[in-house]
């Protein structure tokens, strides 16, 4: 990987903002067809001000800050959640609320597995400690609802070859408290007791142990991540000080996303996956806004601008871009907040964070830094050896003529290109058609999890669930023989194969429905459905269970999920019309940016789904996707390939207002943004790789799922699509109508600084500002073309 922009000294590329216009383009006075849009006005002047007036300072009022965040995000992953994926609103909801206040031991979430080693469950000894164990877990405070086999003799609760037995009881409290309840109690119980081996589990048991690993996994990930960043990016920049900055960048944002988080966590619930999203965006995304700002900035200092003007002009046109990205970024995140599910959400949060304060970090503390540095920012360059200096600079020089060359490939067979890569990524999609629904278990953990082992042996032991499948919640005054007459027609419903209860209240009762399908299965999903419809006379019912969390988890996705795609999509062709003038340019980015994130979809449902590669990748595969990781990974995805989508429209963008050639601006955008692009793409697909080796599956899925997304965006979609399609809608690319053109001319943002018209009323044309021999607006002559890699000052 080389330096994107050519090392420190050499000739900036000819190609910049204030070189005149060919006399052939459609630039030129007179030529019909479209015509460039030129730029919003200046807007950041004062801006540029602000942030290089006290350099010193910025930098002093940011460590003081994030010192500050530091104390204020600690313990932000002991307040968090490892569930939400319930819809609060949903009727399964309300049951589970209203089971758990009426009838505690209805909806257990401690499970102890009582292992009686040789002996069966029914020893006297084994009986005699079980019951002290049950006596010990009742006094314990915040357990309701203890109950065991052997104070119920339930089948259920006793394994199939009579050498395990459950215990049952119901930690009160939220997330929270019920996981520190579980903390305290847990060693208690939990090991040999006499005759006696105790296992704990139960929700709550997975929920707390799933919650420590991914800590422990995110820790792993950043100790990975943030030396392999490093050198990579050491190899993009060369220079250790300027490969410094981004990390530096990335590691505020983080601090300041989890000071966030903190905050939130005393008003709503957070989710702990929502932490693995603020490492891989926060590193991912500042150093992606670090390396265009770097990467300008450097550029500006090659072309021989003073320190001051350099700034100036990274953040007029860099920042702009920056700035830009990270609200389209924010857009695609900030659609969760649509879902009721608190696990979305809780992305959200983190994502609209973690994406501004990385927007504000590049944007502030980059510019002091690079006021104190000066041309020091390519200091400490460890690629060049004395005997390869030459050859190293060679190499970069070309590294742009190399994209150049590419690009014009591409565009010379667009039609092969484009029916080729739009094909074979929409075949690499089609797995996502058998996609399958389901909810998150004991199978995320790995396999030798406590909580996990005490699941699986309830699973495949014993002959049903202590919770009893389904629960029908009855509220109303009833008589024995009403409940009698309404238990009868429950069990003549299809696919009920057992009914047990009804057990009463003074205002309620509740039935256990046991299905003759998989728990989570399509035949308990409508089981589910056929309940909810069962006439119930003068009572009102509601129902609840695994699979029925699961149906009202699946409406509740489906009812916002128009809403969530509207938002990405109508902001998204918004805010690309203000950067691009355009009105095909928007629908492009939203078509190609979908069709990036096929391949994603369809690895995840062939990979986590069907198993394959479950055993290189160590996880079990359930045989289904849970239900809100699609829409999760769809909005992070689509967002971070706005961000590049974003970085190349604005280069493209720059060359079109300058010269008004068309294919030209498109060689330009990939020559200047191609190697940067993939360079960003890597950097953050080793982030989300680091992500994905954790030993959690849906945090291993969204991890490589994202990854791949990345790498096929950058790789694929900005490589070859992109130019493609440009090349096949031409000059039409840019048509606008009159009255939106007007809009975008006095609204409208873009990284170039075009000069303005001239007398005929186009830009960089004969006779006006911008014209070979001729001052542009800031009273500077410009460029003319290269000539074998020379510039000739027009004129010469």
């Amino acid at each position: 990987m080389s330096e994107v922009n050519g090392p420190p000294g050499t000739a900036a590329p000819a190609a910049r903002a204030g070189t005149p216009a060919s006399a052939d383009t459609p630039a030129s006075a007179g030529t019909p067809g479209p015509q460039p849009v030129g730029p919003g006005p200046r807007r950041l002047g004062g801006w540029t001000r602000f942030v290089t007036a006290r350099p010193r300072l910025a930098l002093l009022t940011a460590l003081v800050i994030t010192a500050l965040a530091v104390f204020a995000g600690s313990g932000v992953a002991d307040r968090m959640g490892s569930g939400g994926w319930q819809a609060p609103d949903a009727e399964s909801s309300y049951a589970t609320e209203a089971l758990e206040r009426e009838f505690p031991a209805s909806q257990p979430n401690l499970l102890l597995l009582v292992d009686s080693g040789a002996a069966t469950v029914d020893d006297p000894a084994v009986a005699a400690e079980a019951a002290r164990l049950t006596e010990r877990l009742a006094a314990e405070q915040g357990i309701s609802g203890v109950t065991s086999y052997w104070q119920t003799r339930s089948p259920a609760l006793r394994a199939e070859d009579g050498r395990e037995a459950l215990i049952a009881a119901r930690i009160g409290g939220d997330e929270t408290e019920a996981g520190k309840t579980l903390e305290r109690i847990a060693p208690a119980f939990a090991g040999e007791r006499g005759p006696v081996t105790v296992s704990v589990g139960g929700p709550v048991a997975v929920q707390q142990e799933m919650q420590t690993i991914i800590q422990e996994d995110l820790l792993r990930a950043e100790l990975i991540a943030l030396p392999v960043t490093l050198v990579l990016l050491v190899m993009v920049f060369g220079s250790a000080v300027a490969a410094l900055l981004p990390l530096l960048v990335g590691i505020v944002a983080i601090l300041g996303t989890n000071a966030v988080l903190r905050g939130l966590t005393e008003f709503t619930d957070v989710s702990v996956f929502a932490m693995n999203l603020t490492t891989a965006l926060g590193l991912g995304l500042a150093i992606d806004y670090a390396l265009f700002i770097v990467r300008r900035f450097r550029e500006e200092l090659d072309a021989g601008a003073d320190t001051r003007t350099a700034v100036g002009t990274t953040l007029r046109t860099a920042g702009r871009t920056v700035l830009f990205s990270a609200l389209t970024v924010a857009v695609s995140l900030s659609a969760m907040l649509v879902f009721p599910q608190y696990f979305l959400r809780s992305f959200a949060y983190a994502g609209i964070a973690v994406v501004l304060l990385a927007a504000a970090a590049a944007l502030i503390l980059l510019p002091a830094a690079f006021m104190l540095l000066g041309h020091r920012v390519n200091a400490l360059d460890l690629r060049r050896l004395p005997r390869r200096r030459k050859r190293t600079e060679a190499t970069a020089e070309g590294s742009g003529r190399g994209w150049a060359r590419f690009a014009e490939l591409v565009m010379r067979r667009a039609p092969v290109f484009a029916i080729v890569t739009t094909v074979g990524l929409v075949l690499l999609g089609l797995p996502f058609l058998g996609v399958k629904f389901g909810t998150a278990d004991d199978r995320q953990l790995p396999a030798g999890a406590e909580s996990r082992v005490v699941q699986e042996h309830i699973r495949e032991g014993f002959p049903g669930s202590p919770g009893g499948g389904l629960s029908m919640l009855v509220e109303g005054e009833g008589t024995p023989a009403a409940y009698a007459a309404l238990k009868d027609r429950i069990e003549k419903v299809p696919g009920v194969q057992r009914v047990e209860g009804p057990l009463t209240s003074d205002s309620a009762a509740y039935f256990n429905v046991l299905s003759g399908g998989e728990a989570v299965g399509q035949d308990t999903q409508q089981l589910v459905r056929d309940l909810r419809a069962l006439p119930a006379g003068s009572f009102d019912t509601s129902v609840t269970g695994t699979a029925a969390v699961l149906v009202d988890s699946k409406d509740a996705i489906a009812d916002r999920l128009p809403w969530a795609i509207g938002i990405i999509v109508v902001v998204t062709l918004l805010l690309v019309f203000l950067l691009t003038g355009s009105v095909l340019i928007p629908i492009q980015a939203v078509v190609l940016n979908a069709l990036s994130l096929t391949a994603m979809f369809g690895a995840v449902v062939w990979v986590f789904q069907d198993g394959n590669l479950s055993g290189v990748l160590a996880f079990t595969s359930t045989g289904d996707i849970e239900t809100t990781l699609p829409v999760l990974m769809f909005c992070v995805a689509f967002g971070l390939s706005m961000d590049y989508g974003v970085f190349l429209l604005s280069r493209i963008k720059e060359e079109y207002d300058r010269t008004g050639d068309h294919e030209r601006s498109v060689t330009f955008g990939l020559s200047r943004t191609g190697g940067l692009i993939t360079a960003a793409a890597v950097i953050l697909a080793v982030v989300m790789v680091a992500i994905g080796t954790s030993r959690v599956t849906n945090t291993k899925m969204l991890g490589l799922g994202i990854a791949l997304a990345v790498l096929m965006d950058a790789m694929v979609v900005r490589s070859l699509l992109v130019p493609a399609v440009m090349k096949l809608t031409g000059h039409a690319t840019w048509w606008a109508p009159g009255p939106l053109r007007a809009f975008h001319q006095r609204f409208g943002l873009s990284e170039g600084e075009s000069p303005p018209a001239g007398p005929s009323g186009t830009k960089g044309a004969p006779g006006g500002p911008g014209a070979p021999g001729e001052p542009t607006a800031d009273g500077e002559i410009p460029e003319a073309e290269t000539r074998d890699g020379e510039k000739v000052t027009a004129g010469a």
